[in-house]
């Protein structure tokens, strides 16, 4: 394991109680994340949360240093937020923990603007994690007994997430994500020019397929075409980009293939691997805190456990923020949607 350290911030007790505060306000003022106002609204409400915190992701955001960092001590209510659900689809939204959304969106604002896929969760902006029986031993966020490989989040999509922001409703079990970063002094100079060319295909993740969503119509089974073209097609490109001397890296080793005929790509593949693989450390979130992935920067993943589904399993929420929205307006249906697909 990587002695990677976690940059972190940690709520006094009246910055939590002043967020909770805030947090329980919205939620009657706003009904849902379906208010085009709400959405509007975010960043002149983020500009009340409190200063520490404004700080603290500001400065994690313009250091472009560190691959993630947690804010600490959120009082999430957990009688208010009720048992951990078997499902997330048949789900009333905004549900009982409309308020604990409300503050990663909230943060969300603060690095950008937050955004969902029309081909995950039904197009909710704000995911669930937790473990369905169903999918215990598949790689999704969903699954438990199997480790979930460390990955960029949506690695093969050009739209990506910038940072991804996960807070944990509660985590009773200490179950670990793992993060890892990029160590470059590893890695050959032959190898790293490589990484930085268009010689690798990463397909879409399971959690993109009709199989893992709801479609009741052409409409929203035509959603999946884009998809499925990259499926289809296998479009190659590289794992690496930015600077060469401090690069960023989109990976997915799970869902990641080589081309046959490119044994030096497969080379400089398994080098990278080994050397993100060994730097992988175990990070928990537990209830009440809030981990920010820089998508760039850190892979992530879960190692497997044991699920109860009696109500009380690990619960996280997920939320996908984009620096420019504007770069993926040819995959949003209109300037005011935030969903792509």
């Amino acid at each position: 394991m990587s002695n990677l350290t976690t940059t972190a911030y940690t709520l006094s007790a009246d910055e939590a109680a002043a967020t909770e505060d805030l947090s329980l306000e919205l939620a009657r003022a706003y009904p849902s994340f379906g208010d085009p106002v709400l959405l509007r609204d975010l960043p002149r409400l983020a500009a009340r949360l409190p200063l520490g915190v404004q700080h603290f992701l500001r400065e994690f955001q313009l250091a472009d240093r560190d691959g993630h960092a947690v804010i600490r001590g959120h009082r999430f209510d957990q009688e208010r937020i009720g048992a951990t659900p078997e499902h997330w689809r048949g789900r009333g939204r905004p549900g009982p923990e409309f308020p604990e959304e409300l503050v990663l969106m909230l943060y969300a604002a603060l690095l950008g603007e937050p955004f969902g896929w029309a081909t995950q969760q039904d197009g909710h902006l704000v995911h669930d994690i937790f473990p369905i029986r169903q999918h215990e031993n598949d790689q999704l966020g969903m699954g438990s007994k199997e480790l979930l490989t460390w990955h960029t989040e949506d690695a093969f999509h050009p739209y990506r997430s910038d940072y991804l922001i996960l807070g944990a409703l509660r985590n009773p079990d200490h179950v670990p994500t793992t993060v890892g970063e990029l160590d470059l002094s590893s890695l050959s100079a032959e190898d790293l020019g490589i990484l930085f060319e268009p010689r690798f295909h990463i397909a879409p993740d399971e959690s993109h397929l009709p199989k893992n969503n709801t479609i009741a119509s052409e409409e929203e089974a035509a959603r999946f075409a884009t998809i499925q073209k990259m499926i289809d097609e296998r479009p190659l490109g590289p794992l690496l980009y930015g600077s060469r001397l401090d690069p960023y890296m989109r990976l997915d080793p799970y869902f990641t293939s080589v081309p046959e005929d490119d044994p030096d790509a497969q080379r400089a593949y398994d080098a990278l691997f080994k050397v993100v693989d060994a730097g992988m450390r175990e990070v928990v979130a537990d209830e009440g805190d809030v981990l920010f992935i820089d998508n760039h920067r850190a892979v992530h993943g879960r190692l497997p456990f044991t699920a109860r589904y009696d109500g009380t399993d690990r619960w996280l929420k997920r939320v996908c923020v984009t620096a420019d929205l504007r770069r993926s307006r040819e995959m949003r249906a209109s300037s005011a949607s935030r969903l792509l697909g």
